[in-house]
């Protein structure tokens, strides 16, 4: 793991945040994944998560996700992609885009510009609560 050359120690709980994020599809919360590790680590507390968390965020190796509710969610998946967010459960789900997809092909006036990164977040009913 690269925590910008030196800059921050190599931690376990970081490393098992880091891998409960890689292999999820969830997008859990700062609160879910301090319950996924406190039996794990009975002396973790709420703030290492979140200091954790954010040194991840910092060193692009996740991405925080700000639907504008009272929490954030964290994404293991750093590529750009769309999400589609529940407004009734506040479940969060990945969407995939054909390969190739641009962007900047939908942006007006992007003449001069580059287009480094992007969000895509579509706010919806999932199937499950459509029911």
């Amino acid at each position: 793991m690269n925590y910008e050359a030196g800059k921050y120690r190599k931690s376990r709980q970081r490393d098992r945040i880091l891998e409960i994020l890689q292999n999820t599809k969830s997008h859990p919360t700062a609160d879910s994944i301090y319950i996924m590790l406190k039996e794990e680590f009975p002396d973790l507390s709420l703030g290492n998560v979140y200091r954790n968390l954010n040194i991840l965020v910092e060193t692009g190796m996740i991405q925080r996700l700000d639907f504008g509710s009272t929490f954030n969610r964290f994404d293991g998946n750093c590529n750009p992609h769309p999400h589609f967010i529940c407004e009734r459960c506040n479940s969060v789900i990945d969407l995939e885009m054909d390969e190739g997809f641009d962007p900047a092909k939908f942006i007006k006036d992007i003449d001069g510009k580059v287009v480094k990164n992007f969000t895509l977040e579509i706010f919806g009913i999932c199937e499950k609560c459509k029911h």
